[in-house]
């Protein structure tokens, strides 16, 4: 994922997005698609495009 290519912490990333730890461990490891909105986040955080973590 783009997060451990940027060199961020997951609790970095939550930080960023707004989102839960836990919440985005889900959708790394596959146990969460995650909704749009939190995609969206995501992309935004790690500034990339948001088809790039769809």
């Amino acid at each position: 994922m783009f997060r451990k290519h940027r060199g961020m912490s997951i609790k970095e990333l939550a930080e960023k997005s707004g989102l839960s730890q836990p919440y985005l461990s889900e959708i790394e490891t596959g146990k969460k698609e995650g909704s749009l909105d939190a995609l969206r986040s995501i992309a935004s955080a790690l500034d990339v495009d948001l088809d790039d973590v769809a």
